[in-house]
Formats: structure tokens, sequence, C-alpha cells
């Protein structure tokens, strides 16, 4: 049993050995943060208590701010295998559910151009444990919404391909329908930029605690291993608030904002090796007023944690502090003069260009002397 071993909601499941494979292995890096444990613990609380069960999540922060990592992390702890689907504007209810596509013989399939050809016969030779979308990114090398719209011309060129001749139909559900019906950690990011109200309001009644999925094979219900996980971005070109609806399903919300300065701290440690404190410390001062201007300010950007190791990383590898700031940071948030400009004055507002300089030459001291 592991540290968090105490956390696992049904320790007498068996997984098979493809599930095994989908359960986050916490790499020595992480850092268990209060978020996970406060999580953790009030599932686990209630994990049997039926009503005041806890198996929906919601996690609304900026980019950057740990929402996909804390979720993996939930996946470790309760040993539910770990998925996730990417919600995109035009999402409609075959990306929801799945879909039924006609299996066409092998003399119609060598007719087609070889991307279709190769496309399908993936599907078609898979065991059925992967949804099509996802069985499209991986042969294809596309996004999950290039997928879905693929998976449709799919189904529309096999349908007419079959010529009216008896064929087959296979069901292929989505990555939601089968992490809803075997029980795993589901990730859900970004539904609030789904536009089609029928999908939000399908996947508001799967998400009732006895909530069920009608397929055009069956109807199945929720396993009572299945969690979701949503996550969703406040600053995030072309999303809306969160659905009140599916809002009202979730038992429990974290507010994601930048943790403390001693957390980014020992992250960054953590994941870059850099050991040096005292720099760190002015790295993170500088990305937490660059986060407070820009938000003041309505930049659209994100001075996050991804930018701080990236950053950090940067800097012990050699870089100068102040010039990688640029690449590293400042451009990620944003490269409209203007708005650089309101940044570069924020921390010389606060002494920050100079505590750089200083912050690096008493390194470079110390490690002179430690060469001595």
């Amino acid at each position: 049993m592991t540290e968090y071993g105490k956390f696992a909601l049904s320790p007498e499941r068996q997984l098979t050995d493809v599930e095994k494979t989908l359960l986050w292995k916490k790499p020595l890096t992480h850092k268990v943060s209060e978020e996970e444990l406060r999580i953790s613990n009030e599932i686990k609380r209630n994990w049997n208590r039926e009503e005041m069960k806890i198996a929906n999540i919601l996690l609304e922060g900026d980019a950057g701010s740990g929402k996909t990592q804390l979720a993996k992390a939930l996946s470790a702890n309760f040993g539910l295998p770990y998925t996730k689907v990417t919600c995109f504007a035009d999402m409609d209810k075959s990306d929801l559910i799945g879909a039924i596509l006609p299996v066409i013989s092998s003399e119609r399939l060598e007719k087609m151009e070889p991307v279709e050809q190769s496309a399908l016969k993936a599907i078609y030779e898979s065991d059925g444990f992967q949804c099509i979308t996802e069985i499209l990114m991986d042969v294809l090398g596309i996004t999950q919404e290039q997928a879905a719209l693929k998976m449709k011309q799919l189904l529309k060129l096999a349908a007419e391909n079959t010529d009216g001749e008896a064929v087959e139909y296979r069901f292929y559900p989505s990555e939601i329908v089968r992490a809803y019906q075997k029980g795993y950690l589901l990730e859900i990011q970004e539904p609030n930029v789904i536009r089609d109200a029928a999908v939000l309001m399908a996947l508001n009644s799967a998400l009732e605690l006895d909530g069920s999925i009608n397929l055009p094979t069956e109807i199945i219900h929720r396993h009572p291993d299945f969690i979701a996980v949503i996550t969703a971005n406040r600053s995030y070109a072309g999303s809306r608030p969160i659905n009140q609806a599916l809002r009202d399903r979730v038992q429990h919300t974290e507010k994601m904002d930048l943790p403390t300065k001693e957390v980014m701290i020992d992250r960054a440690k953590a994941k870059t090796g850099y050991q040096d404190e005292h720099v760190l410390g002015v790295l993170a001062d500088i990305i937490m007023i660059l986060d407070k201007t820009a938000r003041a300010n309505a930049i659209k950007g994100i001075a996050g944690m991804r930018s701080f190791f990236y950053w950090a990383d940067a800097v012990a590898g050699g870089a100068s502090a102040k010039e990688s700031l640029y690449h590293k940071v400042i451009y990620k948030i944003t490269t409209d003069s203007e708005e650089i400009k309101l940044l570069e004055e924020a921390l010389k507002s606060h002494g920050l260009f100079a505590r750089i300089e200083e912050a690096r030459m008493e390194e470079k001291k110390n490690e002179n002397l430690a060469m001595q």
C-alpha cells in the first residue's frame, strides 16, 4: 500500500492489465497539495453515504494552475484508471456517446484513399477498448476536435460504400461512455465551450449520481466507482461561464490559483533540480506580480506555474534571468507593446528587475567561493 493507499475507494476491485496502465503513477517530483488532500479526504469520507456521496468535482482556474495534475493525482489516490475528454465548441451527441459504424467489405475498402483506408482498418481491428476519436488521434496524429470531424466524415463515407448490401454494424463508445460504464476517473476538460444545449443537457443528466446514458444499443447506468473531474479555465478564449445546471451536479469545487510562494519554490526545485531558493524566490515573486498585473489590466494571457518551471529551468541552465523572462513568461502573456509596458512598469515599481540581477550575482559569488 502506498502512502496515500488509504484513499483507495474499491480496494477489492480487480483491474484488467489495460486498466492498470491507465492508473496514474505519481512522479518523484509530485508535491501533494492542500487541494489534493482536501478532495481525497472528502471523497473517501462520503464514498458510502449514498445521497451524500461526492463523485463530481469542479476545478476552476487559470491555465497552468495544476488542474489536470490534480485530476491525475486523484486517480492515483483512489486507485481508479484515469482518462480524459477535451470538449470543443461544435461537440455533438455522437462525440458524447459514440457512433455506430458499418463494416464495409475489404474490396470496397481497398478502393478508398490511403488515409481513409488506414483509419477504417485501425477502427475495425480495434478491440473496442478505445473510442473512435482516440484511435484516429493515434493513427492520423490529429487533435481530438479534428478526430471528431474525421469520424463524421468516415461515417458518411462508410454508409455511402455499403451500396445497399447487408452489412455488419458495430457501436464504438466514446471515451465518456467507456469511463462511465467501467468506473474510471474521467477528466472533462472545458465543458463551458460547448455550444449545443442538447449536448450539455445530456451531459448534465449523465452526471446525476444515479444517472444513465441512452446508447443506440442499450441504456447504461453510472458505475458506482465513476468520478467526473470537470476542469475549466477562467480566462479562456471562447469559453462561457459554467452552465448552472452543471454546477448544481457538482458536490465539491476548488478555485485553482497560483500556490503560495513556498509551494512554488518546492515544486520548481523538484521539477528542475535547481536548488537556489533565493533566486527561485525572486522568480516566484515576479510570476505573482505579473499574474496580478495581468488580471488588473484585463490582459488575457496567464503567468502560471508552467511558465515558472520553464523559466527557472532556463536560469538553472545559465540563461540570463532578465532576458529569458521575456521568452519564457512575458511573451506567453502578451506580445502587445502597450501591455508589455504595463507589466514592465509593475516589475520596476516593485524593484524586481534589480532583484533579479542581485540574486544572480549572489549565486555566482557563492559558486566561486565553493570552488575555491
